[in-house]
């Protein structure tokens, strides 16, 4: 069985004139972080909602190997994709997406809910990743009660509270200060390769990226370098 949990090959994707992928491969080891580093418009984004499913590539090709074996993502249908992205995939994005009309502990419940789990158990799951996450206490307040690195910290749980296989993260601390962004990025390791599961994350952050075990770089839709960071 191969070690690693995503491989794509030969990616591309244009939007209109514009190439936003150039022919990339790319392959995640199990249980690595992985920082996509690149200037706007470098194409950053769009390789990792392509690898995430989110986005179809117009060529190329993207195998997951999941719980249930090895799947070609690209291959699926939208149902499918999505059925992906709920049991598999977790997600964290610079602003979170969190709903605020619920509480921390609703927004972390629903992504279990939506699993088909009971509300009753669902909310005992999303309690306990809050704790872990240190949030215990903080379950009941709205999201615009929290702090940005408190919110940030719900949505970590709320990516990971499915037992998702891979987290992928979209400039997760770019809306934080400094202090705040180490410390979600601290969370966010923890929760994710110190657990054995695997982190994809764009960031425009040096020193964020530094703290994940492989770097690669992206400019005009393609992979120009790669090298090992503080977590390796």
């Amino acid at each position: 069985m191969s070690s690693f949990v995503i491989e794509a090959t030969g990616l591309e994707k244009s939007f209109g004139t514009t190439r936003a992928l150039a022919g990339v491969s790319l392959a995640v080891r199990a249980g690595e972080s992985l920082a996509i580093m690149g200037a706007s418009g470098s194409g950053k984004t769009t390789l990792l909602h392509c690898l995430a499913g989110i986005t179809l590539p117009d060529a190329g090709a993207v195998a997951f190997q999941g719980r249930a074996g090895r799947v070609g993502v690209n291959t699926l249908n939208e149902r499918a994709r999505s059925q992906l992205r709920r049991e598999e995939f977790g997600f964290v994005f610079q602003q979170g997406l969190l709903i605020p009309e619920l509480t921390a502990i609703e927004n972390v419940a629903l992504a279990l809910m939506l699993n088909g789990m009971s509300r009753r158990e669902a909310t005992s799951h999303a309690s306990g990743w809050l704790a872990a996450l240190g949030l215990a206490g903080m379950e009941d307040r709205r999201i615009g009660q929290l702090s940005g690195g408190q919110a940030q910290r719900v949505a970590i749980a709320r990516a990971q509270v499915t037992g998702a296989t891979v987290v992928f993260a979209d400039e997760p601390t770019g809306a934080l200060d400094s202090a705040t962004s180490a410390e979600v990025i601290g969370a966010l390791l923890h929760s994710t390769t110190g657990q054995g599961r695997t982190l994809v994350m764009v960031t425009h952050d040096a020193d964020i990226a530094a703290r994940c075990s492989r770097i690669v770089e992206v400019r005009d839709g393609r992979i120009v370098g790669e090298r090992v960071g503080a977590a390796a």
